[in-house]
C-alpha cells in the first residue's frame, strides 16, 4: 500500500544556481533508511557499517520499542484500543535502555533520528488530529524514555532537546498516507517526508513546505522487474515473503546488481538522489543487508558521492534545484 506519484508531479526545474558551472555535476547523494529501529543487534550492525564507509543514515523509529509495560498498555493509536501494536512493544526496560542508547549514539554520530509513529498502523483513512495525535505520542515516548526505564539521573544533556525539536522527518507505516498526513506534518515542525513511491529517483517535491521524498522503482534481475527499492519488496519478489535460507546468495547478489545498476545509472548521468529503504529484520537468512553492506563499502568511497541522511540532503538538492512547490 502505498502512494504512486509520476514523474510529471516530480519533475523539478535544472536550472543551477548562477554561481554553478553549466557542467558542474551535483554529487551523487545517496541515502539509506530503516523503518522500525528496533533490534539492537541491528542498531550495533548499522552504526558499524556506516562508521567504515563515512556514511549517515536515517533511522525511522516506531516509539512502541521505547514503552515499558505499563506505557504499552496505556498507549492507544487513532481508531484501536489501548494496548494495540501491530509491531508489538519493547521486550523489558533493560531492551529500552539499550536502545535509547544506541539512539543517542547514533544522534551523536551525525545520523537521523526520525519518526516511523509508534504502532505501525494504516493511517490511508487518518484526519490531521488523528495524525498529530500519533506524532505526540512518539514526541511524548521518545522525550521521557530515560525516566520511564529508571535512568532519569543518566540521561544525556541535551537529550530533551533531540526529543522534542531535532525529529524533522517521518515515513509512514506501509508507505500509507492520507491528506490530513501533510498538514499534521507541517503542524508538528517536520521537515520531510519519506512515504512516496516513484518512477525511479527522482527529486523531491515540496508541499507546504514540507519536503517529500520517494523510495524508488529500480529494475531486478534476469527480468529486470521493477521492484520498490526496499528490503520488504525484494523479499516478497525473491521468495514472496517466506524465508528461503538455500537461495540467500542468489537473493544477495541479485539485489546487490539491482542497487549497483540503480547508482550506476544516476552517478554517470544526471545524478538524481538514490534512496533505499531496509528494515531492522534480516530477511532471507540477511540476505538484504549483506547487500546493503556490500553496496555502501563499495559506492560511499567513491569520488563525487556522499552517503547522507534525509536532512543533509536537503540543503545539497537545495543548492542544483529549485522544487517545486506543491
Amino acid at each position: 500500500m502505498f502512494r504512486f506519484i509520476s514523474f510529471a508531479s516530480l519533475a523539478l526545474s535544472l536550472a543551477l544556481p548562477v554561481a554553478a558551472q553549466a557542467d558542474e555535476k551535483p554529487k551523487q547523494l545517496v541515502m539509506i533508511s530503516f523503518d522500525g529501529a528496533h533490534d539492537n543487534a541491528l542498531w550495533t550492525k548499522s552504526r558499524e557499517i556506516a562508521s567504515r564507509n563515512g556514511a549517515h543514515f536515517t533511522y525511522f523509529l516506531s516509539c512502541t520499542f521505547l514503552m515499558n509495560h505499563d506505557q504499552a498498555k496505556a498507549y492507544q493509536a487513532p481508531g484501536q484500543k489501548a494496548g494495540k501494536s501491530n509491531v508489538g512493544f519493547a521486550k523489558s526496560e533493560d531492551d529500552v535502555r539499550t536502545r535509547i542508547a544506541n539512539i543517542w549514539g547514533a544522534h551523536l554520530e551525525g545520523h537521523d533520528i526520525s519518526s516511523h509513529a509508534c504502532g505501525h498502523f494504516d493511517g490511508k483513512a487518518w484526519t490531521a488530529a488523528d495524525w498529530q495525535q500519533e506524532f505526540m505520542n512518539a514526541r511524548v515516548a521518545l522525550r521521557d524514555a530515560w525516566k520511564n526505564v529508571g535512568e532519569a539521573d543518566k540521561e544525556p544533556a541535551g537529550w530533551q532537546e533531540f526529543a522534542m525539536k531535532d525529529v524533522k522527518g517521518f515515513r509512514a507505516p506501509y508507505l500509507s498516507t492520507s491528506d490530513g498526513l501533510v498538514p499534521a506534518e507541517r503542524a508538528m515542525g517536520f521537515q520531510y517526508d519519506a512515504s512516496l513511491v516513484t518512477r525511479g529517483p527522482m527529486l523531491p517535491q515540496v508541499v507546504n513546505g514540507i519536503y517529500r521524498f520517494g523510495l524508488p522503482l529500480i529494475p531486478e534481475g534476469p527480468d529486470h522487474h521493477l521492484v520498490i527499492g526496499m528490503d520488504y519488496n525484494f523479499y516478497i519478489h525473491h521468495s514472496k515473503g517466506v524465508e528461503d535460507k538455500a537461495d540467500s546468495k542468489s537473493f544477495e547478489d541479485r539485489t546487490f546488481d539491482a542497487f549497483e545498476a540503480a547508482f550506476d545509472k544516476q552517478y554517470n548521468g544526471e545524478r538524481i538522489p538514490l534512496q533505499l529503504g531496509f528494515h531492522f529484520v534480516e530477511m532471507n537468512d540477511g540476505a538484504y543487508w549483506r547487500a546493503l553492506d556490500r553496496f555502501v563499502s563499495n559506492v560511499c568511497h567513491k569520488d563525487g558521492v556522499a552517503c547522507v541522511s534525509y536532512s543533509e540532503a536537503i540543503p545539497l538538492i537545495a543548492t542544483r534545484a529549485k522544487p517545486q512547490q506543491g
